[in-house]
C-alpha cells in the first residue's frame, strides 16, 4: 500500500485531515517540496542537537519541538499535543518514518520522540 493511500485510511475522516486537504489544495509540486525541505531542517536540526550531546530535555531541544508543531500547523494542520504526541510516537514505531528521520544520524528518531514526550507532558 502506498503512504498516501494509508494516510487516508487511518485519518481521511478526521479534522486534521480535512484541514490539511484545504490548506494543501493550491500547494503546487514546487510548494510542497519547498515546505518538505523545512520539515527536513527541523529534522537535521534535531541531529545536530542531539550530536552536540544536547538532552531531550534541554531548552533548545523543547524549543526544537514548538518550532516542529508551529511549523506543522502553519503548513500542514493544527497540530495539537495530542497529534504532535502521536507523530513523536510514529517517528519510532514506523519503520519508513524512522530510517527517514534517522538519515541525519542514528538515534535522531528516539532523541525526537524523547524531547516531544516530554514536551507534551
Amino acid at each position: 500500500m502506498n503512504f498516501e493511500k494509508e494516510v487516508k485510511e487511518r485519518w481521511g475522516n478526521t479534522e486534521a485531515y480535512a484541514e490539511f486537504n484545504e490548506k494543501t489544495k493550491d500547494y503546487s509540486k514546487e510548494r510542497f517540496a519547498d515546505i518538505n525541505a523545512g520539515l527536513e531542517y527541523i529534522f537535521r536540526d534535531f541531529a545536530e542537537l542531539m550530536q552536540s550531546g544536547a538532552e531531550p530535555i534541554s531548552a533548545e531541544a523543547q524549543a526544537l519541538v514548538k518550532k516542529l508543531q508551529e511549523y506543522i500547523t502553519e503548513n500542514y494542520y493544527t497540530c495539537t499535543d495530542e497529534i504532535l504526541k502521536g507523530l513523536g510516537q510514529m517517528y519510532v514505531a514506523d519503520d519508513r518514518l524512522k530510517d527517514n528521520i534517522d538519515k541525519y544520524a542514528d538515534g535522531t528518531a528516539e532523541f525526537v520522540s524523547k524531547a516531544i514526550r516530554i514536551y507534551c507532558e
